[in-house]
């Protein structure tokens, strides 16, 4: 037998050893950890998925979609479910309860639902918090969502691309013209970024659609700074006027 078919063998080799090695660690952990529901915390047979009740609540948003949703500073828009009750667990607990291991499989869908947005994206940029409320959770929801979209998507991340220069109300309860009002000049481009996002396709990320307005205020900085387009695409889709942004 020649190296040729001896690298072959080892490969194999190596593969099944690996796939050994996967399958224990995984017992170990569930025997340690017992697998839960990323949103109730009912007991599961696999980390990191809902259990069935959950499942059924989610409203998965499927074909035929508009493209665009009528938005005339973003060229396309995606989402995996409607915003519903079950989607507002697991979107707040993930941001305001420390569930950061839901990044992951809502990364996942994410960049299933999303696959013709992200289709020949350059860059992915992830919509900011203000630092005092960055410094407040410790963490930015919508840059771990990109950072783990981009392992599974291969397209990098330019996590500080946008600044959030100034901090805004919440954007619940406010109106749609209002909305706009809010985040209107909220977001900037770096100058020490504006040179990478030239005619760059860029694919913003964040947890929950809304109104689009902020959304539009991202889109409208980066387009500014001469990216060439700019899609968007979140894990829920707020389809009736109530909700949060």
């Amino acid at each position: 037998m020649d190296g040729t078919g001896f690298a072959v063998i080892a490969m194999s080799e190596l593969g099944i050893t690996q796939r050994l090695f996967t399958r224990t660690s995984e017992a170990i952990i569930d025997s340690i950890l017992p697998p839960q529901c990323l949103s109730c915390r009912a007991a599961i047979d696999r980390h990191a998925h809902l259990c069935s009740d959950c499942w059924s609540e989610l409203e998965f948003i499927t074909d035929p979609v508009c493209g665009a949703c009528g938005r005339p500073l973003y060229s396309s828009a995606r989402a995996v479910v409607r915003y519903n009750d079950r989607a507002r667990d697991i979107i707040l607990g993930f941001k305001h309860s420390d569930r950061t291991e839901r990044a992951n499989p809502l990364a996942e869908w994410m960049a299933r639902a999303g696959a013709e947005v992200l289709n020949g994206a350059d860059c992915l940029v992830p919509v900011p918090l203000h630092r005092r409320r960055l410094w407040a959770r410790q963490y930015n929801q919508a840059a771990m969502l990109a950072l783990a979209i981009s392992k599974v998507a291969d397209i990098p991340v330019i996590p500080d691309a946008l600044v959030r220069v100034r901090r805004t109300a919440p954007q619940g309860g406010l109106g749609r013209v209002e909305r706009r009002r809010n985040v209107a000049g909220a977001f900037s481009v770096g100058a020490t970024r504006s040179p990478a996002l030239q005619d760059q396709r860029i694919v913003l990320i964040d947890d929950v659609l809304t109104s689009g307005a902020t959304a539009e205020a991202c889109s409208s900085a980066l387009l500014a700074a001469g990216a060439a387009e700019v899609g968007v695409l979140t894990f829920a889709h707020v389809l009736s006027p109530k909700g949060a942004d």
